[in-house]
């Protein structure tokens, strides 16, 4: 009987610590946060590493602060809106989705991403009829453009997380663009801005280069 006893007060106190959290009385705000683990395999499908990328920026990594950061979206819109890191995050829901990443360098990553869709961001701030394309803005001056019913249509992602991993400074930290199907200088990283515009012919950096504006990775890349 004492030994029923003892294990049904076991019992209800193992119950209780689960209900608690199993945090042993520990507020959860004092727990430490061990370092992420990204994966390595979604439903069976094999990834790549977060490391398996090559540098080829063009100024080198943009270490961006969270909290100075500020994503502006703005030009044909109706409410041109801000946002902070932290705000974007909680305001928008999020996707996963394993996307592969083409370079015109001659190498390829397939990476589970996780973040925002695009047309969710840009549809709160209400896209006027006459806008056609999403001009990306970045850190460090880079900017490239695609057509918004492209960005809508395979619903894009803004990412914040790849393999489970929060984005490394390195990968485009806070944010970068997944341009599906389009080459890697599509890709643009540390996004700042999305500037709606009825210039479909804009040219970003490499595409002023000659790279082709379109960047679909069935068609070579350079145009001249």
């Amino acid at each position: 009987m004492y030994r029923f006893l003892w294990f049904s007060v076991f019992g209800l106190l193992l119950l209780a610590g689960y209900s608690a959290g199993c945090t042993g009385g520990i507020p959860p705000e004092q727990a430490k946060e061990l370092e992420a683990v990204q994966v390595k395999e979604y439903q069976g499908e094999k990834l790549s590493s977060i490391t398996d990328f090559r540098e080829n920026s063009i100024a080198g990594p943009q270490y961006v602060k969270p909290d100075d950061y500020m994503l502006k979206v703005g030009g044909l819109v109706e409410k041109p809106a801000s946002y902070t890191y932290t705000e974007v995050l909680s305001g928008f829901q999020s996707y996963q989705k394993v996307v592969g990443l083409d370079c015109v360098e001659g190498w390829s990553v397939k990476i589970l991403w996780e973040g925002i869709r695009i047309k969710d961001i840009v549809e709160k701030a209400g896209v006027l009829p006459a806008a056609r394309v999403i001009i990306f803005h970045a850190y460090d001056g880079y900017t490239t453009a695609l057509p918004l019913s492209y960005i809508s249509d395979n619903n894009l992602l803004l990412a914040y997380k790849m393999n489970g991993v929060v984005l490394p400074p390195e990968r485009g930290f806070p944010f970068q663009l997944v341009a599906e199907n389009k080459w890697g200088y599509k890709w643009i990283k540390w996004v700042t801005g999305l500037e709606l515009s009825d210039d479909i012919n804009y040219l970003g950096y490499w595409e002023r280069a000659g790279y082709s504006n379109d960047a679909s990775i069935n068609y070579p890349f350079y145009e001249r």
